[in-house]
């Protein structure tokens, strides 16, 4: 698509990959997840190449420049060249990241139901 197409925002983030489907990207517009310029957007507004992006999906924050625009899902070497992560951006992911990585949730390693000996623990402990 050359720079002057229009392309909706749920569109451009399910071609980009940030959304399996573009019926995510659309409810992420609506919960106001995702910003343009700093402003809360609708699934409808257009994107223009030069836009900032903010993109918050719950674990995950990315802040990226629109670099290009494409209406159609592709390859990710092609969806990468759509957007360009910001410095902050991704020196933030990174500490996140690490952060995440040496204090896990306390709950992340039970799986499954408790064992008896596990029960017996958690009734000791008052629970």
């Amino acid at each position: 698509m050359t720079e002057n197409d229009n392309v909706r925002i749920d569109k451009w983030l399910w071609a980009a990959r940030f959304f399996k489907t573009r019926t995510l990207a659309a409810e992420a517009v609506d919960r106001g997840r995702i910003k343009i310029n700093a402003e809360n957007v609708k699934p409808a507004r257009s994107v223009k190449v030069g836009d900032k992006i903010l993109i918050d999906n719950g674990s995950t924050r990315w802040e990226v420049i629109v670099q290009g625009l494409s209406g159609t899902r592709g390859s990710a070497p092609v969806a990468q060249a759509l957007y360009r992560e910001t410095e902050v951006s991704i020196q933030k992911r990174a500490n996140d990241q690490e952060a995440r990585r040496m204090f896990p949730e306390p709950g992340s390693s039970i799986k499954g139901r408790p064992t008896k000996r596990d029960r017996r623990a958690i009734t000791r402990a008052g629970g």
